[in-house]
């Protein structure tokens, strides 16, 4: 029998233990799939004596992760430690460093210091893979390395948080506003105790920069991540979109015009009978676009044990075949530095909604303002009626974002306006 690639795996939480259980189950058919057997030889976690539902009692055991990538029974180290610095860090480094091939799961590793982990591992012979870095178990970064190969991208989106689709998804569902849900969220174990990371969209631009980088050929750009989370979307918006035939989506979309590179995660419409635009729970998709191909689209469980464990051990038997390809389906050092999108420059079809008082005069000042900044209205609505304030919602014509920016604060010093004024794109999703 070949020799087995033997697997050094630092993080024993649930998407470590779930590889192991994967590698023990499914071992015969592996082997057979990869060439070669695959065999966990170390493991290195934070508390030895925790009980997983595995038994590790034939690994090694390292108190140090970092030591993994000096083991001379190691292979392939595989890192579920999380965390875009510290052990994980140090141990990629050191494990690429020294020719060992390296698996992650760590979208904010690879979204802060991917490049250079990239041209470290080409610089000494070792494989660098992440494909369960975005979107857990949907294969979207060999689609878009390999299956688009002949293409170019002309743009990928896609729903990259489970926790803010089951967010809104229950929101238009039941009727409970965002803190309820939220709530219902962390009690099932779809939202942490501190849930900023998801809801804040920081988690989707991580993976949306990786996915830029491989679609466009760029270096990440992480920072160039225009972001904004789903905290303020209220009841109210997802009920007028409802009523307009559309749904709200946290979207990540990446579009190169000749400009610069378009990266953006936000709240946006899209139409409810779409594909995306239905898209339930926890679920992920990836959409991509190609020149000649058309649009691929991806759906499938973005997050959990299996479906992440399952992405790295497939990672794992492309290594024991004997993938070297780069990480990013170029070699490191052809990526290009991102020349950005000026923020504002940006075009689109816009939901915008006011608190108006119900007086003659009040659209009049509402739409002299809009007009001169060169909005267009392609359709307005009016809530209700009487002495207090009541919602008027408007959809523009395509408009640049920038002067939606600049005409907000005008209208929301108006005396007839009582708060600040919403703006959601909304968003075409067809292909």
């Amino acid at each position: 029998m070949s020799t087995p690639l033997r697997i050094g795996l630092a993080g024993l939480g649930t998407v470590g233990a779930g590889v192991a259980r994967i590698v023990a189950a499914h071992g015969a058919d592996l082997a057979a799939k990869a060439g070669r057997p695959l065999e966990i030889t170390a493991v290195s976690a934070r508390d030895r004596t925790r009980n997983r539902g595995i038994d590790i009692s034939g690994f090694a055991w390292a108190d140090d992760p970092v030591s993994l990538a000096a083991r001379e029974d190691v292979d392939c180290v595989v890192e579920v430690i999380g965390g875009s610095d510290g052990p994980a860090r140090a141990l990629a480094e050191a494990a690429l460093g020294a020719g060992r091939h390296l698996v992650t799961a760590n979208k904010a590793l690879i979204a802060h210091h991917g490049q250079a982990l990239a041209e470290t591992a080409e610089a000494n012979g070792a494989a660098l893979r992440l494909e369960a870095a975005v979107a857990g178990g949907i294969p979207c970064l060999k689609v878009l390395t390999e299956g688009l190969t002949a293409n170019r991208v002309t743009r990928v989106l896609g729903v990259l948080n489970g926790t803010c689709n089951y967010i809104l998804t229950e929101m238009a569902r039941t009727g409970a506003d965002y803190g309820r849900v939220l709530a219902e969220a962390q009690a099932k174990g779809y939202a942490e105790a501190d849930p900023t990371f998801d809801v804040g969209g920081i988690d989707a631009a991580h993976k949306l920069a990786i996915l830029a980088s491989m679609a466009f050929g760029t270096r990440i750009d992480f920072e160039g991540v225009v972001t904004e989370g789903i905290e303020r979307i209220s009841l109210t918006d997802i009920q007028h979109a409802a009523d307009m035939g559309f749904t709200i989506k946290l979207l990540g979309l990446a579009r190169m015009h000749e400009q610069g590179l378009e990266q953006r995660v936000r709240p946006c419409m899209v139409p409810a009978d779409t594909a995306i635009g239905a898209l339930p729970g926890v679920t992920n998709t990836v959409i991509a676009e190609g020149d000649f191909v058309g649009q691929v689209s991806l759906f499938g469980a973005g997050a959990g044990e299996g479906p992440t464990a399952s992405a790295i051990v497939a990672d794992i038997v492309d290594i024991a075949r004997g993938a070297r390809g780069p990480a990013f389906g170029r070699p490191a050092s052809s990526l290009m530095p991102a020349h950005r999108l000026a923020f504002g420059d940006e075009h689109a079809a816009y939901y915008l909604r006011f608190m108006l008082q119900d007086r003659p005069g009040a659209l009049a000042a509402l739409t002299e303002v809009l007009g001169r900044h060169g909005i267009s209205i392609h359709r307005m609505r009016q809530y209700g009626q009487g002495e207090n304030a009541v919602p008027v919602v408007i959809v523009t014509h395509d408009s640049q974002r920038a002067e939606i920016d600049a005409a907000l604060p005008e209208i929301a010093a108006l005396d007839v306006c009582h708060s600040a004024p919403v703006a959601i794109r909304i968003e075409d999703v067809s292909g």
